[in-house]
C-alpha cells in the first residue's frame, strides 16, 4: 500500500508515484488497483533514496545505475551456470579417466620435424 511506504521511508505518496511513472518502481497491483511492494520493491526504492539523499544522483542517473546493476546480475547468474556446467563437465572427465576409458578426449599428436639430413 503506497500510503504505508510513503510512511516507512518518509516520502510522500506522489514521489513513488513518480518512480513509479519514471520505470524505477514496478509494485504489482491487487484486483481493488491497490499498489502492492514486495521485499525486492522495497530493497529497490532503498537503493533509489540511497542514491538520491547520500549521492545526488538524478532521476535519469537512477535508470541508467539501475539498468546496469540488472544486467549485472543477469550477467552473474549466467556465469555461475557456466561455471557449475564446466564442474560438471570437468567431474565427467575426471570419472571417465578413473575409469581408464576417456571419452572425446583430446590427445595432441607431436608430428616429427622434417629433417633437412634426409634426401
Amino acid at each position: 500500500m503506497i500510503s504505508a511506504v510513503a510512511e516507512l521511508y518518509q516520502l510522500h505518496p506522489q514521489t513513488l508515484r513518480l518512480y513509479e511513472r519514471q520505470g524505477l518502481l514496478k509494485p504489482s497491483r491487487s484486483e481493488g488497483n491497490t499498489r502492492l511492494y514486495t521485499p525486492e520493491d522495497l530493497e529497490r526504492l532503498e537503493v533509489i533514496l540511497t542514491l538520491t539523499r547520500e549521492m545526488g544522483v538524478n532521476l535519469a542517473g537512477i535508470e541508467v545505475i539501475l539498468n546496469m546493476r540488472e544486467k549485472m546480475l543477469q550477467m552473474e547468474t549466467q556465469m555461475e551456470t557456466f561455471v557449475r556446467m564446466m564442474q560438471e563437465e570437468m567431474a565427467r572427465g575426471m570419472t571417465s579417466l578413473q575409469d581408464g576409458a576417456p571419452r572425446n578426449a583430446i590427445v595432441r599428436v607431436r608430428q616429427p620435424r622434417p629433417s633437412h639430413l634426409q634426401k
